[in-house]
């Protein structure tokens, strides 16, 4: 019997996490910010610690609409710091602010979905891994993304949360060869940007 990716825990919320979201290729601009957000609150913490707290951050963050939280500012700042269901880190919050300016910047010029997905050419990667060491913290196409959205005026998008992004957003899909997921979400339909 084939077993799941390596880094998923017991807890039925891992579990359905892995196995009905994480690497299914999404493409809707809001969702697709609020997938890499949550990538950057958990910089330092481990990924079970946002998936257990992401309701709590959708009621904080008003279901992470990037126009509402691009109005924010200080009051709301303090305000987020209080909040105990989520992860208190001035500098996320802020972040957080200001990336959803710079979504919508990205949003009107062209659509965030499209400037994510024409780094593939709208075609999930579709890897190959036998085990979880040869799983990548980081590549050149997620280093080359983490650079572009820096200079779009993105904060917490380094090249190793970018990847678990592009991971978590299915721009790759990086189950093991051997996790009953690799083949369904490889079989997926491909989206029609046109």
């Amino acid at each position: 019997m084939s077993e799941r990716c390596g880094w998923v825990g017991l807890e039925d919320i891992y579990v359905e996490y892995h196995d009905t979201e994480w690497g299914v290729p999404e493409y809707d601009s809001r969702t697709l910010w609020e997938k890499l957000i949550l990538d950057g609150f958990q910089a330092g913490l481990s990924w079970i610690t946002i998936l257990k707290k992401r309701d709590n951050f959708r009621a904080a963050f008003q279901g992470f609409d990037p126009n509402i939280i691009a109005t924010w500012g200080e009051e709301d700042v303090l305000r987020l710091l209080q909040d105990k269901g989520i992860i208190r880190h001035r500098g996320k919050i802020e972040a957080t602010i200001g990336n959803a300016r710079a979504w919508q910047e990205i949003e009107a010029r062209e659509g965030f979905d499209r400037f994510l997905w024409k780094y593939v050419d709208y075609v999930p990667l579709q890897n190959t891994w036998q085990t979880q060491a040869e799983v990548p913290a980081y590549t050149e196409l997620s280093t080359q993304i983490s650079k572009d959205l820096k200079k779009a005026g993105f904060r917490f998008c380094g090249p190793t949360i970018v990847y678990a992004f592009m991971q978590a957003m299915g721009m790759v899909n990086d189950h093991l060869m051997e996790c009953p997921c690799h083949a369904p979400v490889n079989a997926l339909p491909r989206h029609d940007f046109n």
